[in-house]
């Protein structure tokens, strides 16, 4: 075994020399009880913000300004339940 197989089998950054750090692994989605309602909030959220923009830019800059800052609020909502589950 090469010295780079090594390094990669005791997971050790060539640049420090140092191990890296444990990364913790993402749960799967099945076990997270809000992942449905967080995908509708962040559609909702993408939708709103393309429509703000585009009332934004070619219509009037506060309906515009106003159906972004509403997409944020949906987009503040699902950010609060990605913080409850953890």
């Amino acid at each position: 075994m090469d010295n780079n197989e090594t390094n990669i089998n005791n997971k050790v950054d060539e640049s420090t020399g140092l191990e890296r750090p444990h990364r913790f692994h993402r749960r799967p989605a099945s076990e997270d009880k809000y992942f449905k309602i967080r995908n509708v909030l962040n559609i909702i959220f993408m939708l709103g913000a393309i429509v703000g923009m585009g009332v934004f830019y070619f219509h009037s800059r506060t309906m515009g300004t106003i159906i972004i800052l509403t997409a944020m609020a949906f987009k503040i909502a699902e950010c609060c339940f990605r913080f409850i589950r953890q």
